[in-house]
């Protein structure tokens, strides 16, 4: 028995042996691929309606809204809610945003509203993503957790990682030859075909019903211990502050259509590839580490990343040659990839089954919404202070946030799993 355990834990593809995790999987490959095309097409379409800069920022804004507000009550609905039926519920709201978009998109839209009448109703659509993110979010992470035996845990983690970013890579690249091929319209019933297509990959796991622990809670009481939990565990909270200033103040991406377009004259095929660039680094470091998993300091070598993940952002910045700038998004990948692992893992590790729809919201909180505050944020330096200047200080300001945690966080420092 000791000899077999050992095993599955040393099997790369152990988290793959379990049939509902392998149909939860396809249905997240293709829905977030679908997804990461809607996300890039929006802030290309946004900047040629607009031409402005902050106008992409206020992409992020606009999702980011609803998704914090409601993330922490979304946690507690996830924890007492059958969690396979609330997915399937979100998958199909996403696919009738993207059916909204297809409309604005069409002809038909061009021809009886204005650029600014369209780019309105496309952050109203986009601010109805944050609303239903809040809850579809986080319930990828708990139903990962309720699959999975403990020994697998880890393994499951790095694959779930893996399999979103490889997602990432092909729907940001793909999207830039498909917006040079087909046009916006074109690209949208793709996106369309594939979030419907998800929906029946997710639909062939099992209920996932709620935990004794927390049926009977009420509301306030179950989002406070979730806070609770995240607050007096020490590296689950250094590792989601760090992520949240760290791309709070370094994701170069808002700004990746202004580069493509003005600055390194690429125009939709490099944009695309500019888009992916940062994730093709991370699928890469992802499969190293599946089958070479981070045995010691993972810590101090989470800390390391994030500090070199600054530095990248600092190389593109002021690149202003194509290769330099998607070489130095690839090498921001490859250490952005590291620190999502190690951070989910500790993440993952830590939780207990009945707490994990409360501790992913929070998560999403610190992760995801951060994505979207650093997108409003680039928007808003590019406005201030130009856009090569923005995020050049985006960089300095990660180096600064993981200096800081360094000696502030000695517990995240010395963490090893």
């Amino acid at each position: 028995m000791e000899a077999n355990h050992t095993k599955q834990i040393k099997d790369p593809f152990g988290a793959l042996k379990i049939a509902e995790f392998r149909n939860l999987m396809a249905g997240r490959f293709l829905f977030i691929m679908g997804l990461r095309m809607m996300g890039t097409l929006v802030g290309w379409w946004i900047y040629e309606l607009t031409n402005e800069p902050f106008a992409i920022g206020l992409i992020g804004l606009a999702e980011v809204i609803p998704a914090v507000s409601l993330a922490l009550y979304a946690g507690h609905v996830i924890d007492i809610s059958e969690k396979r039926k609330m997915l399937l519920k979100g998958v199909i709201l996403y696919w009738v945003c993207a059916l909204a978009l297809l409309f604005l998109s069409s002809s038909i839209s061009s021809n009886k509203f204005s650029n600014l009448q369209i780019a309105i109703c496309i952050y109203f659509i986009i601010f109805c993503t944050g609303i239903i993110r809040a809850f579809t979010g986080p319930t990828f992470g708990t139903i990962v957790g309720d699959l999975m035996p403990k020994n697998l845990l880890q393994n499951a983690t790095t694959w779930s990682q893996g399999i979103w970013l490889s997602a990432s890579v092909i729907g940001h690249a793909a999207v830039g030859f498909f917006i040079a091929g087909f046009g916006n319209t074109g690209s949208l019933i793709i996106v369309v075909a594939l979030v419907f297509i998800g929906y029946f990959f997710i639909a062939r796991i099992s209920p996932k019903p709620p935990h004794a622990q927390v049926s009977d809670q009420k509301t306030l009481e179950s989002v406070k211990e979730g806070i609770r939990f995240v607050v007096q565990t020490k590296e689950v909270f250094g590792a989601l502050s760090l992520d949240l200033f760290a791309v709070l103040f370094g994701g170069a991406v808002a700004m990746i259509p202004v580069f493509a377009k003005d600055i390194l004259k690429a125009g939709p095929i490099g944009f695309g590839w500019l888009n992916a660039a940062s994730d093709i680094g991370a699928i890469l470091i992802i499969f190293i580490i599946t089958v070479f998993p981070v045995h010691h300091s993972q810590g101090k070598k989470l800390l390391l990343a994030v500090g070199g993940f600054g530095v990248c952002i600092i190389v593109f910045a002021l690149s202003t040659t194509f290769w330099v700038s998607f070489t130095a998004l690839v090498l921001s990948g490859i250490l952005d990839g590291f620190s999502m692992i190690v951070r989910g893992t500790i993440v993952q590790l830590k939780t207990p089954n009945h707490m994990r729809g409360r501790v992913m919201s929070v998560n999403s909180m610190f992760i995801n919404s951060s994505n979207e505050l650093g997108q409003f944020e680039s928007g808003l330096a590019a406005k201030a202070l130009g856009v090569v200047p923005s995020v050049v200080f985006g960089g300095i300001m990660t180096i600064i946030v993981v200096t800081t945690t360094w000696f502030k966080a000695p517990a995240l420092r010395k963490m090893e799993y």
